[in-house]
């Protein structure tokens, strides 16, 4: 069965000479009919036709999921950072082989980790950070290279189940 869920999140810019913006790849839990194991993390790459579900630790390893970023828009704006991406997803119920549990379709408290990159004029380097649900708020996102402060992260991203 197709799925489709809705991902939104939004920042509170600080200082803007580190040019910090969202990168175009995301992690989101699910459970993958494919190895047969619930909570996943399945990674997301714009442009690329396919996921890769993390597999298990032991036995099916990493593998192709079938899902895909379907949109994928970006809005930066006077102290305001926000990404809003929708995933395409293939779901089936199933048995988990290991615990036994029950695949279920993502719901609003699903887990998600979305990707930031910036360039510290200071250093003259480049910098990733991430922010994802399960982080205390609210959450400083400061520059590796020179502490400044890049933004703050007030709210757990939002996930919702649109088809």
């Amino acid at each position: 069965m197709l799925r489709t869920a809705e991902i939104r999140a939004e920042l509170t810019e600080g200082e803007d000479t580190h040019r910090l913006y969202w990168r175009s790849s995301l992690e989101f839990s699910l459970d993958c009919f494919i190895c047969e194991r619930t909570g996943r993390t399945t990674l997301f790459e714009r442009g690329a036709e396919q996921a890769l579900c993390s597999g298990s630790r032991s036995g099916f390893k990493r593998h192709h999921a079938p899902g895909r970023i379907a949109g994928f828009d970006t809005t930066s704006g006077r102290e305001r950072l926000a990404v809003r991406a929708l995933l395409d997803f293939w779901w089936a119920p199933f048995t988990d082989l290991r615990d036994g549990g029950k695949a279920a379709v993502p719901t609003g408290h699903a887990w998600v980790r979305l990707h930031l990159a910036y360039h510290c004029p200071t250093a003259k380097e480049s910098g990733t950070a991430g922010i994802q649900t399960n982080l205390v708020r609210p959450h400083r996102i400061t520059c590796k290279h020179c502490d400044l402060l890049l933004a703050v992260d007030q709210e757990t991203p939002a996930v919702r189940l649109l088809a």
